[in-house]
């Protein structure tokens, strides 16, 4: 199959990915564009995976303040270079990652900062409230293993749905983004600030 510009100018819109990239990809899947973006993103996610241990010494302190003023975040999310943390891309990953704390109020970045005394009361609490329902000690642990697994999609950023996109989580947000600026990004802390709270 012959591969236009036309093919190679559509794909790349979709995906963000390099021309030649794209050409490539559109050949091996013989013209087949969902394919193509699909072999594009895991090649992406791949390099974003080997890019993720990279020192992030730059980025952007993004603030949002919700109408009425009643509730305001601030997010610090890092990359490697000035460069990215100017495009509009980065800007705009930092204003959604500010929406998002306003808006799902997450307690930590990652289930690694969570405190470990907290957790292991959390844990007691599930173990009380099963108790009481008289579960059988052959399944607690999978009960355990659901009822921390929704916890930590509520309380750490990373595992949260995105608001703008409830099929993706914001750790799959930032792989992608990885995967499309080729700078290691990641979310160092939030704040998040509420009337009477």
């Amino acid at each position: 199959m012959v591969i236009t510009a036309t093919m190679v100018k559509e794909l790349r819109a979709q995906t963000g990915a390099g021309v030649l990239d794209c050409k490539k990809a559109l050949e091996e899947t013989n013209g087949d564009k969902e394919k193509a973006a699909e072999l594009l993103r895991q090649k992406g996610l791949d390099a974003a995976a080997k890019k993720a241990a990279r020192q992030t010494a730059d980025g952007r302190v993004e603030a949002y303040v919700h109408p009425g003023n009643r509730l305001a975040t601030l997010v610090e999310v890092n990359c490697e270079t000035d460069f990215v943390a100017r495009t509009e891309e980065f800007q705009t990953l930092c204003h959604d990652l500010a929406m998002q704390v306003a808006a799902a109020s997450p307690r930590w970045v990652s289930r690694e900062e969570i405190p470990a005394a907290e957790l292991e009361a959390v844990k007691e609490g599930f173990r009380q409230e099963m108790a009481a329902e008289g579960k059988p000690a052959a399944i607690q642990e999978r009960i355990m293993e659901g009822k921390l697994a929704k916890f930590y999609k509520e309380n750490c950023l990373l595992e949260q749905a995105f608001i703008k996109d409830e099929s993706k989580t914001i750790q799959q947000l930032l792989v992608e983004m990885i995967a499309r600026v080729g700078e290691n990004t990641v979310i160092r802390r939030f704040a998040r600030f509420q009337i009477g709270q």
